[in-house]
């Protein structure tokens, strides 16, 4: 009898996780922190991970029947990918590692009304208090933590560019898990590093780039984009939305405290006490519907 899958996908996600996390720390010891140009390198060097690894575990051949071949999901997924490879890196550059993946962290709770919307999965009352409460905590970080008089505007605008990584996350997870696992979508974190790097590509300053930053852009691009791009692929097409979005949530955990530690990084109080609202939402949604579970046995959302 074969093992259930879903262990499996939960460990590669959670993997996925802790590798998306180290792009905060390793950013802030980069010499440079133009946010185009960091987005031009790192996504090439995804890219190239991603191809390296589709050609030699399915050939040229194989690669250019799945892109040939694709459906519409795939190209859908591409573009998800592609805006958040792009949104990320220029977040951090405009504002707080710990104020990025706050942002980030919203994805869960999106995830679950897109796959309502689309997927037919039901939401349940317990959600839509949890997405309330997380939007008053990112009101709370935005309103008192960015619009103070002493922070300079580039950290709301930092902000508001970091929402599009949930947004696309989100979307992202909703098209990989309707695909199915009979769909092979790994194309679509190539395409996705492509068009990132093709979006940027008239804005960015990549000779201007030197040695040190180079090797830690391409550390980035294959450990923090390609390995775990490949493994959220896997993840997610054997995962509903809202646990991807749920287990991303790790991501925020590891990336403020690796920023911490290796940054000096420490974040402010309206940022914990905007982030702990988001969080406790979230750890509130899914608590509940562990414990739905447990007495009857259903699986609610």
């Amino acid at each position: 009898m074969k093992a259930s899958p879903h262990p499996r996908a939960v460990l590669a996600m959670t993997a996925a996780t802790l590798l998306w996390s180290l792009a905060g720390v390793v950013t802030r010891h980069l010499h440079h922190q133009d946010g185009f140009q960091l987005v031009f390198w790192r996504s090439g060097f995804a890219a190239l991970g991603v191809a390296g690894w589709l050609l030699w575990r399915q050939g040229p051949a194989g690669l250019v029947r799945d892109v040939l071949q694709s459906p519409v999901l795939l190209w859908l997924s591409a573009l998800f990918w592609a805006v958040m490879f792009t949104a990320f890196m220029v977040a951090l550059t405009l504002t707080t590692v710990a104020q990025t993946l706050i942002a980030d962290s919203l994805s869960p709770l999106l995830a679950a009304v897109m796959g309502w919307l689309f997927l037919r999965q039901p939401l349940p009352l317990r959600t839509w208090g949890a997405i309330i409460l997380a939007l008053l905590g990112m009101v709370w970080m935005a309103g008192q933590g960015l619009l103070q008089p002493n922070v300079v505007p580039s950290q709301t605008l930092g902000l508001l560019v970091a929402l599009a990584v949930p947004l696309s996350a989100a979307g992202n997870w909703v098209s990989l898990r309707r695909a199915g696992t009979q769909v092979p979508m790994q194309a679509a974190v190539l395409i996705g590093a492509l068009l990132s790097m093709l979006a940027v590509s008239g804005l960015a300053r990549p000779l201007q780039t030197d040695a040190h930053d180079v090797f830690w852009l391409g550390f980035l691009g294959l450990f923090q984009l390609a390995v775990p791009g490949m493994l959220a692929v896997w993840a997610a097409q054997r995962l509903a939305p809202a646990e991807m979005g749920l287990l991303g949530l790790l991501e925020v955990v590891f990336g403020i405290l690796w920023a911490w530690i290796g940054a000096g990084e420490q974040p402010g109080r309206n940022t914990l006490l905007g982030g702990a609202l988001v969080l406790l939402a979230l750890l509130g949604n899914e608590s509940l519907g562990w414990a739905r579970q447990r007495r009857g046995g259903q699986v609610d959302g």
